[in-house]
């Protein structure tokens, strides 16, 4: 049974620091590009980072570049958001996201999400 199961959101104030973790199980983690996403409210879902399936390319989104940083542990089967100087502007729901392959042989796994508030 395929899992990705987020932790680590919360409320934190303006210029503060969380460390999102995704677990995952169920599937052969190490092949797997891994994706962070997030969701204001009202709004579409945007992607924030992600990061090849040996951790050697990452990429993010201009709004949390220099402040965000992916990571991944394949032995621990996890893959982390360290998330710096946050801005209330990134308030908003967190989804882990796996993804190998293309059309017809696509394997797209999604977490449930983790609420992420940053206000005073």
């Amino acid at each position: 049974q395929v899992q990705l199961v987020e932790s680590g959101g919360g409320l934190v104030q303006p210029g503060g620091s969380l460390r999102l973790s995704c677990a995952a199980s169920g599937f052969t983690f190490s092949s797997y590009r891994m994706y962070w996403y997030r969701q204001a409210p009202g709004k579409e879902r945007e992607l924030v980072a992600d990061i090849t399936s040996a951790g050697g390319s990452r990429n993010y989104a201009d709004s949390v570049k220099g402040r965000f940083t992916i990571s991944r542990d394949n032995a621990k089967n996890t893959v982390y958001l360290q998330m710096n100087s946050l801005k209330p502007e990134d308030t908003a729901v967190y989804y882990c996201n796996a993804r190998r392959g293309l059309g017809s042989f696509l394997y797209d796994y999604w977490g449930q999400g983790t609420q992420v508030t940053v206000s005073s």
